[in-house]
């Protein structure tokens, strides 16, 4: 629902849903969304689910930082790898908006799907993927609450440590 407050006799301004104001209050601006980079679209909806394509960690200016490229273990801590999935979710939830609009329609995080590039030896996929689990309940609430699955990859598209997909149910 989108809320609008007459201001002073100036006109009209929005004021911001519950899910802008967290997002606010945690000092979140969502970036732009990003294009998809081959054959596939950004985002489905699908009755009231909305499935949200895998997105990488990039950052406010549209490019991967250093810590963020590589392999978990390896070229990549597991606290860095934790920051870029949280980058993924924030993402992800930048392409949520341009598909539904007004995010206080998400009724439920359904499901995230976390890829995290790693050395085979590596066993820490959850903490990192925990980045953006966090940020799902921190902006949504209960409603943030999701299955999910978190694997291990030998790459991503252009080298990004961490890859996040999503599906939401929206009213």
């Amino acid at each position: 629902m989108r809320v609008v407050q007459k201001s002073g006799g100036n006109g009209e301004s929005d004021v911001a849903g519950q899910i802008e104001a967290a997002l606010t209050r945690l000092g979140i601006e969502l970036p732009r969304p990003a294009a998809p980079v081959a054959n596939y679209v950004p985002f489905v909806v699908a009755g009231r689910l909305v499935t949200i394509s895998g997105q990488l960690c990039l950052g406010p200016d549209g490019k991967l930082a250093s810590e963020h490229v590589g392999r978990v273990g390896m070229d990549v801590s597991a606290e860095a790898a934790k920051e870029a999935a949280r980058l993924c979710a924030i993402n992800v939830i930048a392409q949520l908006k341009a598909a539904v609009g007004d995010l206080d329609r998400v009724t439920r995080c359904v499901r995230l799907g976390g890829f995290i590039a790693a050395q085979t030896d590596f066993t820490g996929h959850a903490g990192i993927m925990n980045g953006a689990s966090d940020l799902m309940v921190e902006v949504f609430g209960d409603k943030g609450r999701h299955a999910r699955s978190t694997i291990g990859v030998a790459g991503l598209p252009l080298g990004a440590a961490v890859e996040v997909e999503a599906t939401f149910e929206v009213e």
